[in-house]
């Protein structure tokens, strides 16, 4: 997997919490941007949807009878 390196703030709170608990911050950013990317894109999914709702479609039904025989 190809990377690319991101720079970001953190709060130095929230850092020194980090590095008190060992917690591996690339990791968790990586975490953080993927759950982040997983919902926008199901947002948008249900968006589109949302716009042009599917409706009945006689071709599928028939293409879809092949796995009943």
């Amino acid at each position: 997997m190809a990377t690319t390196r991101a720079t970001f703030t953190l709060g130095q709170d929230l850092a020194e919490q980090a590095q008190r608990l060992q917690v591996n911050v690339s990791a968790a950013a990586r975490q953080g941007v993927a759950a982040a990317v997983k919902r926008a894109l199901a947002e948008s999914d249900r968006a589109a949807y949302q716009r042009m709702p599917e409706e009945p479609d006689a071709f599928w039904d028939e293409a879809e009878t092949w796995g009943n025989e």
